[in-house]
C-alpha cells in the first residue's frame, strides 16, 4: 500500500493593509498633542523632535515625515490650538443671532483659548530673545492670530450689511475688539501676576464688548 502523498496547504492569502489614512492622522493628532505638552512644559528650544516622539509613541522619522522641522510643527500646534478653541464654525454666517450675543460668543471663546497655559507659554516663547530674528514668530501669526482676524472681520462686514455695524475700517476694528478682550487681564497672565475668577473674567469680556459696540453699532444701544 503507498503512502498517500500529503497536499500541502493552499497559501495563506496576503494581508492587506489597512487603509494608511486613519492611521496616519492618529499620529499626526498624536504628535501635535505631544508637541503642545512638550512646547507648554519646557519651551521651544528645550524641546526635541526625539522628545517629541518618545512622547507621541512614534518614531523620529514619522514626525519628520510629517511636518518637516521643529518649527512647522510649532506652527501647526498652534493652529491646532486655535481652530480647536476659536472653530471656523464660529465665524460662520448667523444672522438670526442677536448681534451683542454673537460678540460675547466669540469673545468668551477668545479668551479661553489665549489665557490657557499652552497660549500663555506661546505668548513667552514667542517674546524670548532666542526668536527674534527668526520666521517663527511669523508662522505663528499666519497659523493662528491671521486666521482668527480674518474670520471675525467677515462677521463684522455681513453685520456692517444688516445695518447694524458701521465701520470705516473693518480690519482696525477686528484688531480693536481682540485687543480690548486681552486687556490689562491678559497681560498679567503673561507676566504670572494675574489668576482672575470666572465672574471678574466674564465682567471684563462684556464690558470690552459693549464699549466696541457703543463704537461701531447703528441704531439702539446695544449695552
Amino acid at each position: 500500500m503507498t503512502a498517500s502523498r500529503k497536499t500541502a496547504p493552499p497559501p495563506e492569502p496576503a494581508k492587506t493593509a489597512g487603509p494608511g489614512r486613519p492611521k496616519d492622522l492618529g499620529k499626526r493628532a498624536a504628535i501635535l498633542d505631544a508637541a503642545s505638552r512638550l512646547f507648554t512644559q519646557s519651551g521651544f528650544d528645550a524641546v526635541s523632535m526625539d522628545q517629541i516622539a518618545a512622547e507621541a509613541g512614534v518614531s523620529k522619522l514619522t514626525v519628520y515625515s510629517h511636518f518637516g522641522d521643529k518649527e512647522t510643527l510649532f506652527a501647526e500646534a498652534v493652529k491646532t490650538y486655535c481652530e480647536r478653541n476659536l472653530p471656523p464654525l464660529l465665524f460662520e454666517p448667523s444672522p438670526a443671532t442677536p448681534l451683542r450675543e454673537r460678540l460675547m460668543t466669540i469673545a468668551r471663546a477668545f479668551w479661553t483659548m489665549v489665557s490657557g497655559p499652552e497660549a500663555i507659554q506661546g505668548h513667552r516663547i514667542l517674546c524670548s530673545p532666542q526668536l527674534a530674528g527668526s520666521p517663527l514668530p511669523a508662522m505663528f501669526w499666519e497659523a493662528g492670530p491671521r486666521r482668527v482676524h480674518e474670520g471675525f472681520a467677515a462677521v463684522l462686514r455681513r453685520r456692517i450689511g444688516m445695518g447694524e455695524l458701521a465701520i470705516d475700517d473693518v480690519e482696525r476694528a477686528a484688531g480693536q475688539f481682540f485687543a480690548l478682550l486681552k486687556g490689562e487681564p491678559h497681560a498679567q497672565l503673561v507676566f504670572g501676576c494675574g489668576d482672575f475668577d470666572p465672574a471678574l473674567t466674564d465682567a471684563h469680556l462684556q464690558a470690552s464688548v459693549d464699549l466696541f459696540l457703543r463704537a461701531y453699532a447703528r441704531g439702539p444701544s446695544h449695552g
